[in-house]
């Protein structure tokens, strides 16, 4: 089986329904981590000139706006972001699947609130089209430790390859000498790793 490279030159990120109201909703993962890794993403593609693509749903109720950081890091995305009015499968949105097109990217990055609602369906309905689906599980997360695991097994059997941000930052980079690798490793080691793992500014990459 040939083994798509994720790179650069070929991804776009798409974040889903990372609404601060929503994300109080997860319980499988600390929601810190779930915030720490959403924002490292937001970097990672600021840094690597990535297409993104943000959604929303019912922002003018419980689920809320999307998270300020993520606005901040990326603030055209957001602008331009597609708010639902109460779709569940953001791939059935034709304004979604129109932005995703405008990317002119197969390989799609994509990280969810809630794993088992927002990200499943989307991930899967882009594997039937014809996409390469990485799901990011630590920027992700649910209610439940159950319906986390079903949803997780349900992607990977539809053929969506389920990764970490610290993974998918080293298959973007590819080469941490170069300049984007120097500042994501930066990033990596004073954003998402704790300081236990640098001593006297060394790291182990």
């Amino acid at each position: 089986m040939t083994v798509v490279q994720f790179r650069q030159e070929n991804s776009a990120l798409l974040l889903i329904d990372h609404q601060v109201g929503t994300m109080k909703l997860i319980k499988n993962l600390p929601l810190t981590e779930v915030e720490k890794n959403t924002i490292a993403l937001a970097h990672i593609a600021k840094t690597l000139n990535l297409p993104v693509v943000l959604t929303s749903s019912q922002e003018d109720r419980f689920q809320g706006p999307l998270m300020e950081a993520v606005a901040k890091i990326l603030p055209d995305a957001y602008e331009a972001r597609v708010k639902r009015a109460g779709i569940v499968n953001a791939w059935d949105d034709p304004n979604f699947v129109t932005a995703v097109k405008d990317t002119g990217k197969t390989n799609l990055i994509m990280a969810g609130i809630t794993t088992d609602v927002c990200l499943i369906y989307p991930a899967m309905s882009a594997i039937q089209a014809g996409y390469r689906v990485q799901a990011v599980m630590d920027a992700s997360g649910s209610p439940f430790h159950l319906s986390e695991q079903l949803a997780q097994q349900r992607m990977h059997d539809a053929g969506v390859v389920l990764t970490a941000t610290i993974t998918l930052i080293a298959e973007l980079v590819q080469d941490w000498s170069r300049p984007e690798g120097v500042e994501l490793q930066q990033m990596l080691f004073s954003d998402i790793l704790s300081s236990d793992f640098i001593e006297g500014n060394q790291t182990p990459y």
